[in-house]
């Protein structure tokens, strides 16, 4: 089965052929550097370096180029109010954002312009438009005529007769029309400002986009991605810039992420529930973050809950207990694929036989890394299974599942970026973040309520209740089930 995406331009999904093959270009839209960077940006950050992954996997050379916005309203006014200059405040957010994504595990793109290192390649647009008939210059800036475009609307099905003024664009007596958008900006008392043959200003926030993508992957390149929020009229202005300055298609495919609700509420600053990656990567493991993004389709909103969260690392915890159970009894060189009689045996060769297929077969449907981590699952239930009939003894066959799990690690690491630690350092980083978190590591939790079950066994309640209150004291909640199980979780 080739590779399909959904293309947002066609709203179909469609087999994936690159422009230039094996070579693939993919910009994906950046961050505006005014402030720390929240889950929505994690969410963008993480599926398009899913995405180059899998290309890679697939062998494709691929080029990924994301940007940053670092002149733009909202840092002039920023800049402003802290008493810095734009320069410094989008350095300092930019730097905050590049350690996030080296926490979450997203990889650099090949090529990070600046909007202010990329002026000369925008002004040289803006002329081509010119030429072209699609721009003019008002005493405000330089605007580019919606109308004079024949294709505006095609990205985001808008028709461009129903667009009122003052329903999605600002009003501008200037302006011929009010559809029109702002390519350059004349300069304003005490903002940067550039010089062009308009005018000292700067540029509009949509020419960046246009100009430094296709500068870096040509026109037409392969992937355009980035947010949901993007397509009107960020995007949809990215494609009449582009396409109306070289005559020419601008990107064949589309590639847009859903949104992120809090608690079932959009997230935004005026309801005030906006949540910083650095908030929760002081709660949550970086690879929790990620199992917890990928185990929804990337089209897909996704309603982020502490609920959520927990069950999402008890998951991953799940895999690197279970994990490390199946390498306690690696038997070394004595290896083979013959199953050991059980039926268990049989169900887990078979998982791991049809593992590659299987992923392949998700991540080619659209990259549905929601089916892909559902396949490692399946196989973590099975080797579970499997130990339960054979105990700690060692065979043959484990020593060949283990192998198995090694190769499914690694697949899975490379491409999702999950699974792929040592039992070892995953329980490291959680006895640390723990232990910061709380002031108690898991094994002191574990200890704990062992000590709790024997208290209760001897009918010591007193005692059975300070073991409770001294966890709950330490964020601690255990919940006791049937059968003498007793379960925890961070409150």
């Amino acid at each position: 089965m080739s590779l399909n995406v959904y293309n947002t331009l066609t709203n179909r999904k469609e087999d994936f052929v690159p422009t230039h093959p094996p070579k693939v270009g993919m910009y994906v839209c950046g961050i505006t550097a005014y402030d720390s960077c929240h889950l929505g940006h994690a969410r963008g950050a993480i599926v398009f370096d899913m995405i180059a992954r899998y290309l890679r996997y697939l062998k494709y050379d691929v080029t990924i180029v994301k940007n940053y916005t670092d002149i733009d309203d909202k840092i002039i006014k920023k800049a402003g109010e802290e008493g810095i200059s734009c320069s410094e405040l989008s350095e300092k957010y930019i730097a905050e954002y590049d350690a996030d994504m080296k926490n979450l595990g997203v990889a650099k793109a090949d090529i990070s312009p600046k909007a202010t290192e990329h002026i000369d390649c925008m002004i040289r647009t803006i002329q081509k438009l010119f030429d072209n008939g699609l721009a003019y210059s008002t005493e405000s800036g330089v605007y580019f005529s919606v109308r004079k475009f024949a294709g505006y609307g095609k990205l985001s099905g808008k028709n461009i007769e129903e667009l009122e003024s003052g329903s999605r664009v600002a009003v501008d007596e200037s302006k011929q029309d009010p559809l029109d958008f702002a390519l350059w900006k004349r300069a304003k008392p005490g903002e940067p400002v550039w010089p062009s043959p308009w005018g000292d200003g700067r540029p509009g926030w949509h020419i960046e986009c246009s100009a430094m993508s296709s500068k870096y992957l040509g026109q037409p390149f392969d992937i355009h991605g980035g947010g949901r929020d993007l397509i009107f009229p960020h995007h949809e202005n990215e494609i009449a810039q582009a396409e109306g300055a070289e005559r020419q298609d601008f990107v064949k495919y589309w590639i847009h992420n859903g949104f992120i609700n809090i608690n079932a509420e959009k997230m935004s600053k005026s309801l005030g529930n906006i949540t910083t990656i650095r908030k929760i990567l002081e709660i949550y493991d970086p690879e929790t973050v990620r199992l917890f993004l990928l185990s929804s389709h990337y089209r897909s909103p996704i309603d982020y809950t502490e609920d959520g969260m927990n069950k999402t690392a008890a998951s991953l915890k799940r895999f690197y207990e279970t994990a490390e159970r199946l390498y306690r009894i690696h038997p070394g060189k004595n290896v083979s694929d013959v199953p050991d009689g059980s039926d268990e045996a049989l169900e887990i060769k078979e998982l791991f036989e049809k593992f590659d297929a299987n992923f392949e077969k998700s991540m080619n449907d659209d990259f549905n890394t929601a089916m892909a981590i559902g396949h490692v699952f399946e196989i973590v239930r099975g080797v579970n299974k499997y130990l339960d009939v054979i105990g700690e003894r060692t065979t043959p066959f484990s020593g060949w599942i283990v192998l198995q799990l090694v190769h499914v690690q690694h697949v899975i690491g490379d491409v999702l970026g999950v699974f792929g630690s040592s039992s070892e350092s995953y329980r490291k980083r959680a006895e640390v973040r723990t232990s910061a978190f709380s002031g108690i590591t898991e094994d002191e939790i574990e200890r704990l309520i062992v000590q709790r079950k024997d208290a209760r066994a001897g009918k010591d309640f007193r005692r059975a209740d300070e073991i409770r209150d001294e966890l709950a004291a330490k964020n601690v909640e255990i919940k006791d089930l049937p059968g003498g199980i007793t379960t925890w979780r961070f409150k």
